[in-house]
């Protein structure tokens, strides 16, 4: 997939994607800190600002075909405020954050800016991808690994926009309430209230956030987090007003 695709000839937040094949590929390797400013990569220039480029969508592609390789489960390195787990939670959570830009709330705030969706390539590529990165995404929501299990369902969510993949959604609200609605962390149960009610599901009885404010008054998250939790919001992972 990596050799099958013409990097060069696409664009990410930075100009030509031609390196994009050894920084993907470097998502697998033995070394930490490698496997760490891959991901940063994944994120920083694959996904700026929680943008969608010409790369994107073969990347995208390719992380989801890497979920299975039991190399990602090796670690990578965490900062104050990242997201737990090991790298193919990581990933799964990257998979999340691109499938929320084209959601049909994103795709009504894009209409609304006067940019639909539909005209925009990248967005249009991964509309078309949704039931594959599902495929992919879908058999770790019962991973042993809780982080995993996590991170994929935060994944999931977003997929299930697609028409194709409607029907998935009332199998989905078991696991939303049993697993992310109970998790430790608060972000995670706030979006499994989101789905559910958006979904038409019951999802009372799951804590929310005591303190609507903690996340704000907290130290300002990394990257990866930020980029995640954007994906939660009213904007559906919108930083600015939409690029494109």
């Amino acid at each position: 997939m990596l050799t099958g695709t013409d990097w060069a000839a696409l664009e990410h937040a930075y100009g030509t994607a031609a390196e994009a094949p050894e920084m993907l590929a470097a998502l697998l390797d033995e070394d930490q800190n490698t496997r760490t400013r891959a991901l940063d990569y994944l994120y920083g220039t694959l996904h700026h600002q929680n943008t969608l480029y010409e790369a994107t969508a073969p990347a995208a592609l390719y992380v989801a075909s890497i979920l299975s390789d039991p190399r990602t489960t090796n670690t990578v390195v965490k900062g104050r405020h990242s997201f737990p787990g090991c790298m193919r939670a990581e990933l799964l959570r990257w998979i999340g954050s691109v499938a929320s830009e084209v959601t049909d709330e994103a795709g009504a705030i894009s209409q609304r800016y006067g940019f639909p969706l539909g005209d925009y390539a990248p967005a249009v590529d991964i509309l078309g991808m949704r039931p594959f990165l599902f495929s992919k995404t879908f058999p770790y929501i019962r991973n042993t690994d809780h982080h995993v299990r996590e991170a994929a369902l935060t994944a999931c969510i977003p997929l299930l926009d697609d028409p194709q993949l409607l029907h998935h959604r009332p199998a989905l609200a078991a696991p939303l309430r049993e697993q992310l609605g109970t998790s430790d962390l608060w972000q995670h149960r706030e979006r499994a209230i989101d789905a559910l009610d958006a979904w038409g599901e019951d999802s009372s009885g799951i804590e929310r956030q005591q303190n609507p404010f903690l996340f704000c008054d907290s130290d300002p998250l990394s990257d990866k987090a930020s980029a995640w939790l954007a994906g939660s919001g009213s904007n559906e992972g919108y930083s600015e007003d939409p690029p494109f």
